[in-house]
């Protein structure tokens, strides 16, 4: 079987909102209550944050994006990412793959930290982000209403070794 780890392309996107529908409709992973479209995901790509897909024998089997994690100027050093595999991809080491690949395209483009919030319970979450070197940083309770149960989101942070004194202009 040949993989790759690539960008994203606009064609990508049907196979990308299929597999976030998966979630939103089948956990409490996704808060979105109703499908999205790939319009809307689409959106959600900019120069600056990554986002990735990888292809299993030419065919979309999961996708990581980085996005903004907060619209003030001085959160422009930390993204918000985020992980997706198809349900006929999981425990494959899919999910492992192309997120250590966003973590480096993040780590090239200039950010000094990630993050990623994670519904619990999630144990395969979890480990996935302690095994890439993400530390648990909180918990917000009671965070989301989904599926019909409130929902606890824990935080964990990836922090990159950059300059010291700060980013250039």
């Amino acid at each position: 079987m040949i993989t790759t780890i690539r960008a994203a392309r606009d064609d990508d996107f049907d196979v990308i909102a299929a597999i976030t529908n998966h979630y939103i409709a089948n956990t409490t992973i996704h808060f979105a209550y109703g499908p999205v479209t790939p319009a809307e995901l689409r959106a959600q790509r900019t120069p600056r944050h990554p986002f990735l897909v990888f292809e299993e024998s030419g065919h979309v089997v999961a996708y990581a994006k980085a996005g903004v994690w907060r619209t003030r100027d001085a959160y422009a050093w930390t993204a918000e990412l985020g992980v997706y595999v198809s349900h006929t991809a999981r425990g494959r080491g899919v999910g492992r793959a192309i997120y250590h690949a966003l973590l480096v395209e993040c780590e090239r483009a200039g950010f000094r930290s990630v993050v990623a919030g994670i519904t619990m319970p999630n144990d395969a979450s979890v480990k996935l982000h302690e095994a890439l070197g993400f530390a648990y940083v909180g918990t917000f309770r009671d965070a989301g209403w989904k599926r019909d149960t409130w929902c606890d989101v824990a935080w964990y942070q990836k922090r990159f070794a950059t300059d010291a004194m700060g980013p250039r202009a």
